[in-house]
């Protein structure tokens, strides 16, 4: 696997592409080291990493189960130390799903997306980071 990162302008925005395909990723720091708000801050992606990747198979597991999705999200909230470099602690993920779901389905689907075939989780979780699901299902 391969990406390139090529820096577009005087201050600290990136533009991030892969081989596998056409679509480019704005990446930018925070206005503290001369970012812009042009892109994704580099410690955001590794919660949308995360969560995407969970949300991945959560979806495709329900899916072959014939359960039907009305509206899905997930909400990701990390916690992040004090000190440099300031890395997650602990995250936490709330899968929101509406439709014709049996919840005892979604959480088996969120266990197994999460624990057993998100590599995302599997590199975090090794570093030490406390990871924590929830769903929320068929809420207004």
């Amino acid at each position: 696997m391969k990406v390139e990162l090529a820096l577009v302008n005087k201050a600290v925005h990136f533009e991030a592409t892969a081989p596998s395909s056409d679509i480019k990723v704005q990446i930018d720091g925070s206005p503290e080291i001369g970012g812009e708000s042009l892109g994704s801050r580099p410690m955001e992606l590794i919660l949308m990493a995360l969560g995407s990747c969970g949300s991945l198979d959560l979806l495709i597991i329900l899916r072959k189960q014939k359960q039907v999705i009305d509206y899905f999200a997930v909400n990701m909230d990390g916690k992040r130390t004090d000190k440099t470099p300031s890395v997650f602690t602990d995250i936490h993920m709330e899968f929101v799903l509406k439709g014709e779901i049996e919840i005892a389905k979604a959480e088996r689907a969120a266990e197994l997306a999460v624990k057993k075939y998100c590599s995302v989780y599997d590199m975090l979780a090794a570093g030490g980071v406390n990871i924590t699901y929830s769903i929320s299902l068929n809420q207004d």
